[in-house]
Order: structure tokens, then sequence, then C-alpha cells
């Protein structure tokens, strides 16, 4: 069984991301969609939340199931018996930084293989930080770029 984990902050989820988690659930027979405590950021969202609304927005996936965690990606594989990380690319720069992530987690454990996978190119300008910009000057505008089950959270928790 090809068991993936995808490691991230989804602070929001994004459309880019869902496009990423769908291709992987084609991939993987049990994928993971992991939120991930991540200290450098100080998030928008409680970890609790982006847990609900990563799970509504992800309902029709059968082989996808969100868990949250606070430790390592390859600690978080470990624990869900996870052989492969799975990671989206939006341009030559997210390249390099999951190359250096990559050596880090082969450091750690070379028994798990990083799996990345192209965004859809017409999401491939969505990030999490653009879509926090717009929520925090009160536009509507991010409803373009995130689930319509994200949207309908965010704008009925505020």
């Amino acid at each position: 069984m090809k068991i993936g984990l995808y490691p991230g902050s989804f602070d929001p989820i994004t459309l880019g991301h869902l496009g990423v988690i769908e291709k992987g659930a084609k991939i993987f027979d049990k994928l993971y969609v992991c939120v991930l405590v991540n200290s450098s950021k100080k998030a928008m969202f409680k970890d609790t939340d982006r847990v609900k609304m990563i799970s509504e927005a992800l309902k029709k996936f059968k082989n996808v199931e969100v868990v949250k965690e606070n430790c390592l990606t390859i600690e978080a594989c470990k624990k869900y018996n996870a052989s492969f990380i799975l990671r989206g690319l939006r341009s030559s720069a997210d390249f390099e930084f999951e190359f250096e992530f990559n050596n880090v987690n082969q450091a750690l454990d070379n028994s798990i293989e990083t799996v990345l996978v192209m965004t859809n190119i017409d999401e491939s300008h969505i990030s999490s930080s653009i879509v926090r910009e717009l929520i925090s000057y009160n536009s509507k505008d991010y409803k373009k770029l995130v689930p319509i089950e994200v949207y309908n959270f965010i704008e009925n928790n505020k």
C-alpha cells in the first residue's frame, strides 16, 4: 500500500493545495494531509480551524484523511506509516526550497521519498500568503482562490 503525507501549515488551504491533493489522491492508496505547526510563522487561523476547513473541502476524497501534528515531517511520516512526502511546485523558486527540504529529510530518514507534483497552471499564482493579505483587507476576492467550503467557513466565523 502506497501511503503519502502532504505536510503544510495550510493557513488557509487554497485551490493550489487542493490541486496537489487531487493529484496525490490518484498517486497514493492513502494520503494524509498533515497540518503542521510552523514555528517560524504566525498563523492567521487556529490549527483546529484549519483542520475543520480542510476536512470540509476534502470530503469527496475517500482515500484522504486530515491530521494535525506538532513534530517534524519525518516523524509524522513514521507515525502514519507514510513512505512518501507529497509536495507541490508552483515555480522554480519552490523547487530550490523543496530540494533543500528533501536533502534534510533524506539525512534524517532516507527510506522516505519526496514526490513533487506541479500545481495546475491556473493555480500557480495562488499562495496562502496572498489569501491572508486579501482577508486582512476585508476583500472578498479571496473567494476565487480557496475552496468554497473554506470561504464559507471563514465568512461564517468572522
